[in-house]
């Protein structure tokens, strides 16, 4: 992206890290840094750290870090350049732009257009004659009018070329309907709708743009549902179907269902909070998403196995995070022929109303009631052997909760399941907590044991090759980050001197912005390198660092890189830069106070 760096510079001036990362996170100062809940990652305590001085953010949880640039690109899923525009339109900033550049970034709002135009025709067509089956099948599933509209509804007819007909004569080209989704190509290589006789569902992102479609069949025809594949403006990990709603709620909490229209139908019967993944189980993506607007989620899968798994599942991603989780377990619906089948809460509403669905709600099981449920239902308690292999599983379960109160609290409930006293239950759960808590020190110990290890970045492909060569090559990029006075007239090292490509490409970096006159802080780096180079960058400046005896420090590094690199001709090209640094700031170094 070739963005002015002038540009640059002053958006990153103007748009501080605080501020924006506040308008995101709740900050709380802790000496010269805030800290607070990680938004990549679910954490009951806040690992998550902004430096105001250094404009940089790094969680010590998930070692994700960077500038104000990089959090915008993980946070709201922006491309770099994206991101800036972002931050520009934020600060009130005319993006200058290549010509390139100006049409990247044309495509993408070509694309979003191209979906809103889309969305528009189908919800025309739905109260159109072209429309009527669909109409007819929202009124089987007991849908009104106004919810539709509330969700944008639209109808796909029966037809190969409805939709490319129509968005063709508007100007868009077969190939970005090819890129947005709605076409397919066909053997021959001609075109065709891909969505065609289907109730259409827009999928609206919290920024109110139209980024995908989900789509249901009208018949007994298979795939039931269709939703659009990933796009350039389009991630199913990163987007919740009807969140753009439920961010509006009053209610305490979200509501995490399976399909769509469980969606369309709670909101209907006035449960507005409620949300679904988009054909997927839940991410860690989603969570993040999720924790801008709630605390509290109800997990509210099917009741059949797959809904049992995708809630174990839920429960693994969100287990120790800040969310208050609780799981809805829809009863079982009874036939006419009195067998027991599967039911999602679209089909519970309808038959027993929202005032039963509310009772429900209000009933809920946490996490910890739910995942101790599932492990009963595996044994017959009935039997020794059995209700001895639930005691050895169920104390495992209870020894990962982190509260005392709580271990104590489920091991009595468990003890009871299984008939056996609570005092042999709770001194099962404690050797349990005892060898996990042993296990997590063995691994800590070898971590101590091997300190090489944990110097090296978390990217494999970003690993050193010489960790005290790399160790002294961090230590010279913090010195020039802390003080710019540590700049000698010329620059004592070269790009390929360094160990670390990585390290080596951040310094020739820093230098440059040195010698343009510009700012020398982390954002020099933004857009050059990737946001796993920045995160490990990041996590190099969170390292403490001195610039008492700046100079002496900074010939110390280099020395070291000298003797740690092997020269290729003969003659030994550190020497002569570090005598000369040493030269230039004297005997003892350039002296910090």
């Amino acid at each position: 992206m070739a963005f002015p760096q002038s540009f640059l510079d002053e958006l990153t001036a103007r748009c501080d890290i605080v501020d924006v990362v506040g308008s995101y996170v709740q900050l709380k100062r802790k000496g010269a840094n805030l800290f607070g809940l990680c938004p990549f990652h679910s954490e009951k305590s806040g690992s998550f750290s902004v430096s105001p001085d250094k404009q940089i953010y790094y969680c010590f949880g998930c070692k994700k870090g960077g500038g104000v640039v990089n959090f915008i690109m993980e946070e709201e899923n922006l491309t770099f350049p994206d991101a800036v525009r972002f931050l520009a339109k934020r600060a009130g900033m005319e993006v200058p732009e290549e010509e390139g550049d100006r049409e990247a970034g044309r495509r993408r709002a070509r694309l979003l257009q191209l979906n809103r135009d889309a969305a528009m025709f189908y919800h025309q067509l739905l109260w159109q004659a072209d429309g009527q089956a669909v109409r007819d099948y929202l009124d089987r599933r007991q849908i009104r009018k106004a919810t539709a509209v509330n969700f944008g509804m639209g109808a796909s007819p029966d037809a190969w070329d409805t939709l490319l007909t129509a968005m063709t004569k508007k100007g868009y080209t077969k190939s970005e309907l090819l890129t947005a989704g709605l076409a397919v190509q066909g053997k021959n290589g001609g075109l065709y709708d891909k969505f065609r006789n289907r109730l259409m569902l827009p999928v609206v992102d919290t920024r109110g743009e139209v980024v995908a479609f989900g789509s249901r069949v009208l018949d007994k025809s298979e795939p039931k549902y269709m939703n659009s594949s990933e796009t350039p403006v389009y991630s199913k990990r990163r987007v919740l179907y009807g969140l753009n709603l439920a961010k509006k709620t009053k209610r305490p909490n979200i509501i995490l269902c399976e399909g769509n229209l469980d969606i369309v139908t709670l909101h209907q019967a006035g449960f507005d909070n409620a949300v679904a993944s988009m054909g997927t189980a839940l991410t860690v993506e989603q969570t993040r998403l999720l924790s801008r607007f709630t605390k509290e989620l109800v997990l509210c899968y099917d009741n059949d196995n797959a809904g049992k798994i995708a809630t174990e599942r839920a429960l693994q991603i969100l287990n120790n995070s800040e969310f208050s989780v609780k799981v809805l377990q829809l009863p079982q619906r009874r036939t006419e022929s009195g067998a027991l089948v599967k039911q999602d809460a679209d089909d519970f509403i309808k038959l027993q109303g929202a005032a039963a669905f509310e009772r429900l709600l209000g009933g809920s099981e946490n996490g910890v009631e739910f995942r101790m449920a599932q492990i009963a239902g595996k044994y017959d308690l009935a039997d020794d052997q059995a209700r001895v292999a639930y005691s050895e599983e169920i104390s495992g379960l209870l020894a990962s909760l982190s509260s005392a109160v709580e271990r104590e609290i489920y091991s009595v409930r468990a003890a009871e399941a299984a008939k056996i006293a609570p005092e042999a239950m709770k001194l099962e759960v404690r050797r349990a907590f005892k060898r996990q808590r042993a296990r997590e020190k063995r691994v800590e110990l070898r971590k101590d044991l091997n300190p090489a290890a944990q110097l090296q970045p978390k990217e494999r492909t970003l690993r050193y090759e010489n960790i005290r060569s790399a160790r002294a090559e961090e230590g010279i990029l913090r010195l020039l980050l802390l003080d710019e006075g540590l700049f000698p007239p010329t620059p004592p090292l070269e790009e390929t001197d360094f160990s670390s490509p990585l390290l080596g490409r951040a310094f020739g970096l820093l230098w440059q912005a040195k010698e343009a006159g510009r700012p020398v802080t982390l954002a020099a780096l933004t857009g050059t390198l990737s946001p796993e180079e920045m995160s490990h960058i990041a996590a190099v400046c969170q390292q403490p660092e001195s610039t008492q005896n700046g100079g002496r420090a900074m010939a110390d590094y280099i020395r070291v890189i000298r003797e740690e690199r092997t020269p290729e001709d003969g003659r030994d090209p550190l020497l002569a830069a570090t005598e000369k640094y040493k030269d230039k700031k004297g005997t003892g170094g350039k002296q910090h106070g």
